[in-house]
């Protein structure tokens, strides 16, 4: 049978796509351009139609913006049986902030376009991605000092490829169905300590300036959407008092704890322009 990926050319679905066929599964993977998707040739690489459930047995469903519900629905008629989530910490709404936030809002639709058509589901919550770090890459590749608010607040970023190791577990081994795995890195971090931690990652000496909130809006408001940059200063501020916690899901899917950051920072060095 066949394992189903939608998202697969983002950097999940790719170490996802890796992990599944290195332990011989079989992969069908959805592309908006197959020709261009530079997913390993093992894979079967398709554009979502009216085919690309034939087989198909497990899914992992990637929280586009549009059209999941119906992606499911096709998917449930055709005999799919086992459905991995790819949802948010946020969705658990444990807070005022949470809750009120866009990123709630969509996950929760996702969760629901589930579990509302099928009781074969494992929902992953991961939390703060470690690749939004990559948005101070290009400050540090031209050896300018990375410019952030509320320095002193800490979250644990978690490694693209442990949300990979998780999702690949939960659709190749028994015993997941109907739970939530909430998602961390390892170690809760400051913002000077993820900086120090990237430093050692890519071996370049790394500055940190604090700067207003205020100013950061200033500085992204061109490529940021408001209500992001209000969600992301309001959970920084929040995290300066009450550092984010790490959760034991991707120990008890995998085994293990995942990759620091500095791991990370050394897999995404070319990035950096280490």
């Amino acid at each position: 049978m066949t394992i189903l990926i939608t998202g697969a050319t983002g950097a999940i679905g790719r170490d996802l796509v890796a992990t599944l066929l290195a332990g011989g599964e079989k992969v069908r993977a959805t592309s908006r351009n197959p020709e261009r998707a530079g997913l390993p040739e093992q894979a079967e690489v398709v554009t979502l139609g009216t085919d690309v459930f034939d087989g198909v047995d497990r899914m992992f469903v990637f929280p586009f913006e549009d059209g999941v519900d119906d992606l499911v629905t096709a998917a449930v008629a055709a005999g799919a049986s086992r459905f991995v989530v790819l949802s948010s910490l946020a969705a658990a709404g444990e807070s005022a902030r949470e809750v009120s936030s866009v990123t709630y809002t969509h996950h929760v639709a996702i969760e629901r376009a589930v579990t509302a058509r099928t009781d074969d589901w494992t929902i992953l919550r991961p939390g703060t991605f470690a690749t939004n770090l990559l948005s101070w890459a290009w400050t540090i590749k031209a050896g300018a000092p990375v410019r952030a608010p509320y320095i002193h607040s800490a979250q644990p970023p978690i490694h693209e490829k442990a949300i990979a190791d998780a999702a690949a577990v939960a659709l190749t081994r028994d015993g997941h169905l109907g739970r939530v795995y909430p998602l961390t890195g390892p170690q809760s971090l400051t913002r000077v300590e993820q900086v120090a931690a990237i430093s050692a990652g890519i071996g370049r000496d790394i500055e940190l300036v604090e700067i207003s909130p205020e100013e950061f809006r200033a500085e992204t408001a061109r490529f940021i959407p408001e209500p992001i940059i209000a969600m992301l200063l309001a959970y920084w501020a929040e995290t300066v008092t009450v550092p984010d916690r790490t959760s034991d899901g991707v120990r008890a899917l995998t085994g293990n704890d995942g990759r620091t950051l500095e791991q990370w920072a050394r897999d995404h060095r070319a990035d950096f322009g280490a």
